[in-house]
C-alpha cells in the first residue's frame, strides 16, 4: 500500500532517531525536524499525513507552533502532541487547537503506534470529506524552489482584485493555481466559474451575458461568477467576436442579458490561462493588445513539470492517495527505482500526463509495488519523436539513437537561427562544411526546405 508520510518534531536527537527508525520499519515515510523552524521548512510544499509534535522545545514551543498551523489555511493533517511533563491545561489547549491526541514520554511504542494508526485513519476520512466540499482550498504540491516561489507569488497577488494571466504549457496546472489564488482571496466564499475560451466560438454573447427567453432567465458566465472569480481557460482560442465582447464589458463594467433590458453590474475577478508562446502564434485572430492589458495586469508563469522534477515523487504519491480516495482504486506504491526513472522523464504533457499515468497503473497493474519495468512500459507507449528535444525521453533510447535524436534536433534549431544557410551553420557549430553536409543528409535534415521556410 502507499506509505503514509509522518513528520517528527522533537529537539531531542535520540527520540527523533528512535521514532524515525521504528516508523520507517513499520513502512511509513518519515521526515524529522529538531525545532519549529525546521518543521515549518519541512511542511512547505510537502504533504504530510501526520505530525508528531513535541511540546517543549527551545525556540518555539509545540503549542505555539500548533496554534500557528491551526490559523493557516491548507495545513489540516492530524497532529499528535508529545510531552514528558505535560499538564491538564496544556492538554486542553492542545485539544482546543485541533490536536488529535496527546502521548506522554517516556513513549510506550505500542501505544504510540496504535495512536499513529488511529490518527492516520482519521486524517484519511477528513481528507475525503474535505474533497467533497465545494471551495476547499487545495495547495499546489511541490517543495522545490520553483513551485515554492510560484506559491509565494500567488499568495502575494491573491488579496488584490487585479486581473491575473497564468502562462504555461498545456497540462501544467494553470487551473490549479487559479483555484489556489481564488481560495486565498477575499472572494473565496463566492463562485469559481470556469469558461473554456473555445466554447465561446458559437454564441459568445449568450454564453457570457446570458439570455431572457419566453419569460425565463438563462444566466451567463458573468452572472454565475458574480462576486467571485471567472477563470477564462485557453485564452489563445478566443475568436475576434468574443474578444470584442469582452473588451466592451470590461470597459463598461456592466452588461445586459440578451433579450433583456436590465443592466447588471460586472463584479468578477478575471483570471485567465494561456499557452506559452501565445504572443508569437500566427493565425487570423491574434489576441488583442488592449484585451491582454485588461486581463493581464499581473502575469505569472506556471512552469512545466520538467523544471521541478524533484517534486515528481510527491506528486506521484499525492495522485495515488487522491485516486484511491476518490475512485476507490487499489492502493499501490511506486518503488524508489520507478520514482527515480519518472523524475528523469521530461513529461511533455506535464502534470496531466503524470496523473493519467498514475491512474493507468492503479487500474491496469497488479501487486502492491509499481516497479521500474512497469514504469518503463508506460513511458514506452507515450514515446514520440515529434516533440521538441527538451520534451523527448532520451533515457528510453539506446545511446546511438539518443545521440542521433539530439544531433538532429540541435542542427535543425541551429539551421533555423542561420536562416537555412549551411555555410553560416558550419561556422556556428564548428564543423567543416563537407562533413556537415554528410551529417545533415545522414540525419535526414532537409536543409533546403528549412532555408525556404
Amino acid at each position: 500500500m502507499t506509505a503514509s508520510r509522518i513528520l517528527v518534531v522533537d529537539d531531542e536527537a535520540d527520540i527523533r532517531e528512535l521514532l524515525q527508525e521504528i516508523l520507517t520499519e513499520e513502512g511509513y515515510e518519515v521526515d524529522v525536524a529538531s525545532n519549529a523552524a525546521e518543521a515549518r521548512a519541512a511542511r512547505i510544499g510537502r504533504v504530510h499525513d501526520l505530525v508528531l509534535l513535541d511540546i517543549w522545545m527551545p525556540d518555539t514551543d509545540g503549542i505555539t507552533l500548533l496554534r500557528e498551523w491551526s490559523e493557516t489555511r491548507g495545513y489540516d493533517c492530524p497532529v499528535v502532541m508529545m510531552s514528558g511533563h505535560g499538564t491538564v491545561e496544556t492538554a486542553v489547549e492542545a485539544t482546543r487547537l485541533g490536536a488529535f491526541d496527546f502521548v506522554e514520554k517516556p513513549l510506550s511504542l505500542t501505544k504510540l503506534l496504535r495512536t499513529v494508526e488511529r490518527a492516520l485513519d482519521a486524517g484519511r476520512r477528513k481528507r475525503m470529506a474535505t474533497r467533497a466540499q465545494p471551495g476547499a482550498l487545495a495547495v499546489p504540491i511541490g517543495k522545490g524552489r520553483v513551485t515554492q516561489l510560484l506559491r509565494e507569488q500567488v499568495q502575494q497577488v491573491a488579496p488584490s482584485n487585479s486581473s491575473v494571466l497564468l502562462v504555461g504549457e498545456s497540462g501544467s496546472g494553470r487551473e490549479a493555481y487559479a483555484r489556489y489564488l481564488h481560495g486565498l482571496s477575499a472572494r473565496a466564499s463566492r463562485p469559481f466559474t470556469v469558461v473554456v475560451a473555445a466554447s465561446l466560438a458559437a454564441d459568445p454573447a449568450v454564453a457570457l451575458f446570458g439570455a431572457e427567453r419566453d419569460g425565463r432567465i438563462e444566466a451567463g458566465a458573468l452572472e454565475r461568477a458574480a462576486g467571485g472569480t471567472l477563470y477564462l481557460n485557453g485564452l489563445e482560442d478566443l475568436n475576434a467576436h468574443a474578444q470584442r465582447l469582452l473588451i466592451g464589458v470590461i470597459e463598461q463594467r456592466s452588461y445586459s442579458r440578451i433579450g433583456g433590458t436590465e443592466s447588471l453590474a460586472l463584479d468578477v475577478r478575471w483570471v485567465s490561462g494561456v499557452l506559452d508562446g501565445f504572443d508569437q502564434r500566427g493565425g487570423p485572430e491574434p489576441l488583442r493588445r488592449d484585451l491582454l492589458a485588461h486581463l493581464g495586469v499581473i502575469t505569472l508563469r506556471v512552469p512545466p513539470l520538467r523544471d521541478y522534477a524533484e517534486d515528481v515523487p510527491d506528486l506521484l504519491r499525492y495522485y495515488v492517495d487522491r485516486l484511491v480516495d476518490d475512485q476507490h482504486l487499489p492502493l499501490r506504491r511506486f518503488s524508489v527505482a520507478a520514482q527515480n526513472r519518472l523524475r528523469n522523464y521530461p513529461w511533455p504533457g506535464n502534470v496531466n500526463e503524470l496523473k493519467n499515468l498514475v491512474q493507468r497503473v492503479l487500474i491496469l497493474g497488479s501487486g502492491e509495488e509499481i516497479g521500474l519495468e512497469e514504469a518503463e512500459r508506460e513511458l514506452a507507449e507515450k514515446r514520440t519523436a515529434d516533440e521538441p528535444l527538451v520534451k523527448q525521453d532520451l533515457l528510453a533510447l539506446p545511446l546511438r539513437e539518443a545521440r542521433e535524436q539530439f544531433e538532429r534536433a540541435y542542427l535543425q534549431q541551429q539551421l533555423l537561427l542561420c536562416n537555412g544557410k549551411v555555410g553560416q551553420l558550419a561556422k556556428r557549430v564548428g564543423m567543416e562544411r563537407t562533413h556537415l553536409y554528410r551529417k545533415l543528409r545522414a540525419l535526414g535534415v532537409d536543409f533546403r526546405q528549412l532555408g525556404e521556410d
